[in-house]
C-alpha cells in the first residue's frame, strides 16, 4: 500500500468511526466502545507508519482537482512533511488516550455514544487540517472542529454554565474566522492558488502584493482558534465540558490548529515585518497575562486552561522569531504533558464524585487517595514548569534560545524587537508558570480543605492512560531535541547555556517563592480562629483581604467544605489577585464595548419594528377597512335612495359645469 493511500486512511478512519457511532450508537450499544476505540487506534498505527515512511525526508504530495471553479481551483491535496507527519502522530495518540480514558470516566453517562462519535469526528477534522495541502480543504477541517467543540463543551447541556460556555466558544472562534476566511481568499488571489506549496512558492518569488493585510487577517483566525490574546476568553469557560474533552482540545486539537497553521505558512507571515511584531506582542501579552490569571484561579481546570493559553503563547512566540521547529517541538512536548495534566485532574475530580469539587481550596489528602494521579500529575507539573530533565525544559528552552538568537541580529526575516519582546516575556512567564504549577500541586495534594467522601479507586482504563502519558512527559524532550531537526528545518533545538540558566533559575525562584508563601499563609491560618478574617500581624497587604475560613458551599447534601486558608496567591499577588482571578475583566470590557451596544441596537431595531413598521402596516390595513365601511353604509338596497343620490349627483355636476363655463 502506498504512502499516499495510507495517509488518506488516517483522517478517514476516525470519520467512518464517528459516522458509524452516530448511526448505531443507540440501536447497538454494544458496538459503541469498539467504534470509539478501534478506528482511532488504527489511525494512530497508520499515522505512525506514514511518519516512518516519510522519515523527515521529502514531503509526500498528491493532489486531484475537487471541482472546477473557473479561477482559482480547489483541490483534494496531501502535503505531508516532517512537521505534518509528527503532529498527526500526536493527534492520533492523544485522541486514542482520551477515548480509552473516557470509557471509564463516562461509563455511566447516557450520552456517551454521541460523545464518543463527536470525539472521533473532532479527531478526523484535526487530522484533515494537518495533512491537507489545500487551504479550502484545511478550512473544512478547521470549521468542523469548531462545531464539534460546540457540542462537546456543551455536553452537560442541563447546566447553564455548559450552555453558555459552548455558545461563547463557538461565537468567539467564529469572530476570528470571518477575517481568517477573507485572508485565505486574499492570499489565494495573490498567489493564484489555494495549494500550500504554490502559495509558498509565490511568497518566495515575491508574488504577494499585500502581505501585511493578509497576515493580519489570518492572525485574527489564529488568535481565535488557538486562544491567544485578545480572543482567548472562551477557553477558560470551556472547562464546563467533560474533562477528557478538555484534554483533547488543549493537547492536540482545536487550539493546536492555529499554531500549526502559522508554522505551515510561516513564510507568508515573515513577508511582513509588522505582522511578526504583532505576533510577538500577542505572544508576550498572552504569556504574561495568562500566567498571572492562572496563579489566581481556584478551579483546577481553569488553572490548566490558562496554562494552555500561556504555553500556546510560547509557541506563537517561537513563530514570531521565525523558528517553526521550536514552535512545533513545544507543541509536541506540550501535547503529552498537558493531556496528562487534564486527565490526572479528571481522576482527582472523579475521586470526589462531582465537578463541584474542582476547587483546589476545598481539596485535602488527595495524594493518598489518588496515588496514580498524584505521581503522574507531579511529573506533568515538573514538565510544565520546565524543570530538567523533563520534556518541557527542552522544548521551552528551544523557544527561548530562538528568541535569543534573533536578539543577536542573526535572522534577516525577523525584526530584532520581536526577539526581545518574546525573550523578556518568555523568561517572565517561566517564573509565573513554575509559581502556579507549585501552587496547584500544594493546594491539590497538600491542601487543608475539608476532606470529601471517598468514592473508591478509578477505573483501570483511566489509570493506565495516566502512566502511558507520563512516559513522554518525562523522556520525550531529552530524546527529541537531537532527532527533531532532521524532521524539521535542520535548525538546532539544543538548549543554550544563557537561556537555560536564566529560565531554569527563574522557574526555581517561582517555585520556592510559592512554597515559602504557602508556608507563611499556613502558619497564619493556624493562628486564625474559624470565621475570623486573616490579617498578618505585620500588616502585609497581601493578607489583609484573606477570606473567612468558614464554609460557604455545600457539595453533598448538608456536608460543607471549607476553603483552604493557606492559599499562597494571597501573598504573591496581593490586591492584583481579585483582578487576575477575573481574567483582568476582559469579558466585562467586551461586554461594554461590543455586547451592550449590540443589545442596545437590537432593542432599537425591535422598537422601530414594533412602533414604526407595525404601526404603518396596521394603518395601511385600517384605511381600506374604513373606506369599505363607508361604502358598505351606502349600499342600502333601496332603489329610491339610489335614484335620489343619482339625481343629486347630476345636479351637482350640472352646477359645476355651469360655474366652470361662466368662469371661462
Amino acid at each position: 500500500m502506498t504512502t499516499t493511500t495510507l495517509a488518506v486512511l488516517v483522517p478517514l478512519l476516525p470519520f467512518l468511526g464517528a459516522a458509524a457511532g452516530l448511526l448505531l450508537g443507540r440501536k447497538a450499544p454494544g458496538f459503541v466502545r469498539p467504534l470509539a476505540l478501534l478506528p482511532t487506534l488504527a489511525a494512530l498505527v497508520v499515522a505512525a507508519l506514514v511518519a516512518v515512511r516519510q522519515g523527515g525526508g521529502a514531503a509526500v504530495e498528491a493532489h486531484t482537482e475537487l471541482t472546477p471553479t473557473g479561477s482559482v481551483p480547489v483541490e483534494l491535496a496531501l502535503d505531508i512533511d516532517g512537521f505534518a507527519a509528527l503532529v498527526a502522530v500526536l493527534v492520533a495518540f492523544v485522541a486514542t488516550c482520551v477515548q480509552i480514558y473516557s470509557t471509564g470516566y463516562l461509563r455511566d453517562d447516557p450520552r456517551y455514544p454521541s460523545y464518543a462519535a463527536l470525539v472521533s469526528l473532532f479527531t478526523s477534522a484535526m487530522l484533515l487540517v494537518v495533512y491537507s495541502g489545500d487551504l479550502i480543504v484545511l478550512l473544512v477541517g478547521w470549521e468542523v472542529m469548531g462545531i464539534c467543540s460546540y457540542f462537546l463543551v456543551g455536553h452537560y447541556w442541563e447546566t447553564p454554565e455548559a450552555r453558555a460556555a459552548s455558545l461563547k466558544a463557538f461565537l468567539v472562534t467564529k469572530l476570528g474566522d470571518v477575517p481568517f476566511l477573507i485572508g485565505l481568499f486574499a492570499l489565494a488571489t495573490d498567489a493564484g492558488s489555494f495549494r500550500v506549496t504554490r502559495v509558498l512558492a509565490a511568497v518566495a518569488d515575491g508574488g504577494l502584493d499585500h502581505p501585511t493585510p493578509i497576515a493580519l487577517l489570518l492572525l485574527a483566525g489564529v488568535a481565535g482558534k488557538s486562544a491567544q490574546f485578545p480572543l482567548h476568553t472562551w477557553l477558560p469557560d470551556a472547562m464546563a465540558g467533560p474533562t477528557p474533552v478538555s484534554a483533547l482540545i488543549h493537547a492536540a486539537t482545536m487550539v493546536a490548529a492555529g499554531v500549526y497553521f502559522v508554522a505551515r505558512l510561516l513564510p507568508v507571515f515573515e513577508a511582513s515585518a509588522a505582522a511578526m511584531v504583532v505576533l510577538a506582542v500577542m505572544a508576550a501579552v498572552t504569556m504574561t497575562g495568562s500566567g498571572l490569571a492562572a496563579l489566581a484561579q481556584d478551579d483546577i481546570k481553569r488553572v490548566l486552561a490558562y496554562s494552555t493559553i500561556g504555553q500556546l503563547g510560547y509557541m506563537t512566540g517561537a513563530l514570531a522569531v521565525g523558528d517553526r521547529g521550536a514552535a512545533v517541538f513545544h507543541l509536541l512536548s506540550h501535547g503529552a504533558f498537558k493531556a496528562l495534566l487534564f486527565l490526572a485532574a479528571g481522576a482527582v475530580i472523579h475521586a470526589a464524585g462531582t465537578n463541584s469539587l474542582a476547587a483546589m481550596s476545598r481539596m485535602r489528602s488527595l495524594s493518598d487517595r489518588v496515588p496514580d494521579a498524584y505521581w503522574t500529575m507531579t511529573v506533568a507539573l515538573l514538565a510544565l514548569a520546565a524543570i530538567p530533565p523533563f520534556s518541557g525544559f527542552f522544548s521551552k528552552e528551544s523557544v527561548l534560545g530562538a528568541a535569543e538568537h534573533v536578539t543577536d541580529g542573526h535572522t534577516a526575516h525577523v525584526p530584532g524587537a520581536a526577539g526581545w519582546i518574546v525573550l523578556v516575556a518568555g523568561v517572565a512567564a517561566a517564573l509565573l508558570t513554575a509559581a502556579y504549577a507549585t501552587r496547584l500541586w500544594l493546594l491539590a495534594f497538600r491542601g487543608r480543605g475539608a476532606e470529601a467522601p471517598d468514592h473508591g479507586r478509578q477505573p483501570l482504563s483511566m489509570t493506565v492512560v495516566l502512566w502511558v502519558l507520563a512516559i513522554p512527559s518525562l523522556a520525550f524532550g531529552g530524546l527529541a531535541y537531537r532527532a527533531l531537526p532532521d524532521w524539521f528545518d535542520g535548525r538546532a533545538l539544543t538548549p543554550t547555556l544563557l537561556t537555560s540558566i536564566l529560565g531554569t533559575g527563574l522557574a526555581l525562584v517561582g517555585g520556592l517563592l510559592t512554597y515559602g508563601a504557602w508556608q507563611r499563609t499556613s502558619a497564619l491560618a493556624d493562628r486564625t480562629p474559624l470565621g475570623a478574617v486573616a490579617a498578618h500581624p505585620e500588616g502585609d497587604a497581601g493578607l489583609v483581604e484573606a477570606e473567612a475560613i468558614a464554609t460557604h458551599e455545600p457539595a453533598y447534601g448538608d456536608i460543607a467544605y471549607a476553603p483552604d486558608p493557606a492559599d499562597p496567591a494571597r501573598l504573591l499577588l496581593g490586591p492584583l489577585r481579585r483582578h487576575a482571578a477575573a481574567g483582568f475583566h476582559l469579558d466585562a470590557v467586551y461586554g461594554a464595548l461590543f455586547v451592550r451596544p449590540v443589545q442596545a441596537a437590537a432593542s432599537l431595531v425591535r422598537f422601530l419594528d414594533r412602533e414604526v413598521v407595525d404601526t404603518y402596516v396596521r394603518a395601511a390595513a385600517a384605511l381600506p377597512r374604513l373606506l369599505g365601511a363607508a361604502v358598505r353604509r351606502a349600499q342600502t338596497g333601496n332603489v329610491q335612495t339610489y335614484v335620489s343620490a343619482l339625481l343629486a349627483g347630476t345636479v351637482v355636476l350640472a352646477v359645476a359645469v355651469v360655474l366652470v363655463a361662466t368662469g371661462a
